[in-house]
């Protein structure tokens, strides 16, 4: 008997669902409905369902082409022109253009992408037309913008109409839009111009024939990235009972308010998250791992690596940032490991190395980094002295040493130039060192704010008393030569004049002594 009962109750079931799937299957055939939920928050209510990516590029605007906030709409770039009279309306930073070949390449490259819903405001023609039959005598809206027919007695769940007569808006994600809109380009006409912020194009465009070769991607694949669904989340542009003034002001303030939440990343948060760059998981990894950088569990112990910021502060007793890291790692692995950098030439991006790979880079850069711990001025960390005692220069206050090892940009041009010489001329990394530890011990990386100093107008600024990151490159050379890796002697007079150059104050020149010299006649040549 109760075998005969469960019998029909699991038949019945079977049926309901049968009956439910059919009912759903005819209603979301049609292309003007979407099956969503209907959610609140506050006084905010939205609909949540998904689109696919091909409907999302085609019927999905960018939200400052919406009636409610256009002003002085700058039709190319999709950004509010800038002046007097629409600061107001200047509530998200403009499109970044720049980015939208490598959004569209994540989306094909990357088989585990993945982006979040995206916020649209949805409305129709009456909206912005004042005469229009929806609004009331006291010009407030008859009827809500949304037309949502409920399938449960919840008044939850249902179609929402979101036919062509409908435009719909992104108010959060539009570059995740652009970089969907970029995709479908992509795929369609095969190719995909590469723009700058201002969306003025730069460069030789990307091919789909080029992501298909350089990745060995399956081209029927690619198409069917067009059928992938991704959430979104609908608010309606006026609802019942709002004036026109009324409903901008809500849709604004939401647009707003989603922006103003969304935080950058930091520099070195966007390391610490990033799975995709070879250089920044290796560092990441050095990071906790080699003696000179990683945390002890040491009463008095502070910790050497800013793993947020991309700068050090004067009193900061941080070693270096881990953005700092990333580029020594790369600097040092560049010729070791190009395929790990973006392919520049094609504009095309990165992918994950392999593991095995990933385990070699962190053996070399592991392996620079014990002859680098054995260089006398790191060698004081052990014996108590801070780490902001030897970076200050001696005109700040509480004074200190200046040292080129102790600021994120030396110790860049460094891992630069051991990087060229190890992996570029094939120079053994241990010889290397003596030279590196025996220039320590004269005082070559100490005092970079004196005149004494072969950094002094490279990476310390004279007139600015300060850093100059610009001397970056002109340091690593400068490396490369005081370590034997120069033989050509039309280079080592290039070198040399570019150091004279860097010395030179309003046509004046400094040599070593702290005179004013012409550069011809002095040691520099």
């Amino acid at each position: 008997m109760d075998q005969d009962i469960t019998s029909q109750l699991r038949q019945q079931e079977s049926e309901e669902k049968e009956a439910l799937a059919l009912l759903l299957e005819r209603h979301l055939s049609r292309q003007e409905q979407l099956f969503v939920q209907k959610t609140k928050m506050g006084t905010a209510q939205s609909y949540l369902g998904s689109v696919t990516l091909e409907w999302l590029a085609s019927r999905v605007s960018f939200a400052l082409q919406l009636q409610l906030f256009r002003r002085k709409y700058d039709q190319k770039t999709h950004n509010i022109i800038r002046d007097s009279e629409t600061i107001e309306e200047l509530q998200q930073r403009p499109l970044d253009w720049s980015r939208q070949a490598h959004l569209a390449q994540y989306l094909a490259v990357l088989k585990n992408h993945k982006f979040p819903p995206i916020l649209v405001v949805i409305s129709k023609d009456w909206v912005n037309d004042p005469n229009a039959i929806e609004w009331d005598s006291e010009c407030r809206a008859d009827v809500s913008v949304d037309d949502f027919t409920s399938l449960d007695k919840n008044d939850s769940i249902g179609l929402l109409n979101i036919g062509k007569n409908y435009s719909i808006f992104a108010l959060d994600g539009q570059h995740r839009l652009m970089g969907i809109q970029g995709l479908m380009e992509l795929l369609q006409t095969g190719k995909l111009d590469i723009y700058n912020k201002d969306k003025k194009a730069t460069g030789n465009p990307i091919t789909l024939d080029d992501l298909i070769e350089e990745y060995d991607l399956d081209p029927i694949a690619l198409q069917s990235l067009s059928k992938e669904k991704i959430g979104i989340e609908i608010i309606p542009a006026v609802i019942k009972g709002e004036t026109y003034e009324e409903a901008r002001r809500r849709v604004r303030s939401v647009f707003v308010h989603v922006n103003r939440m969304a935080i950058s990343l930091s520099k070195g948060q966007l390391v610490l998250l990033n799975e995709d760059d070879g250089f920044a998981i290796v560092s990441r990894r050095l990071a906790i791992t080699h003696p000179l950088l990683k945390d002890r569990d040491e009463k008095d112990w502070n910790s050497r690596v800013n793993w947020d910021s991309a700068t050090i502060a004067s009193k900061s007793t941080v070693l270096t940032t881990l953005q700092a890291l990333q580029n020594m790692t790369e600097g040092y692995l560049e010729d070791k490991f190009p395929q790990w950098k973006s392919k520049n030439k094609k504009n095309l991006i990165s992918l994950r190395p392999d593991d095995q790979e990933i385990e070699e880079g962190l053996k070399l850069i592991s392996k620079l980094f014990d002859g680098l711990a054995s260089l006398p001025s790191y060698r004081q960390l052990e014996q108590g002295v801070k780490t902001y005692e030897l970076r200050r220069f001696n005109h700040e206050k509480g004074g200190g040493e200046g040292n080129f090892l102790f600021r994120p940009v030396g110790q860049i041009a460094l891992a630069q130039a051991l990087g060229f010489l190890v992996f570029g001329k094939e120079m053994q990394l241990e010889s290397i060192i003596k030279k590196i530890i025996y220039f320590d011990e004269i005082g070559g990386f100490s005092y970079m704010d004196r005149y004494q100093s072969i950094w002094y107008g490279v990476l310390y600024d004279p007139m600015k008393k300060r850093i100059q990151v610009s001397g970056k490159k002109l340091a690593s050379r400068l490396l490369i030569y005081l370590l034997g890796g120069v033989k050509d002697d039309l280079e080592k007079a290039e070198i040399r004049r570019a150091l004279a150059e860097a010395r030179t104050i309003e046509e004046k020149t400094i040599d070593f002594q702290g005179n004013f010299v012409n550069p011809k006649k002095g040691r520099f040549t």
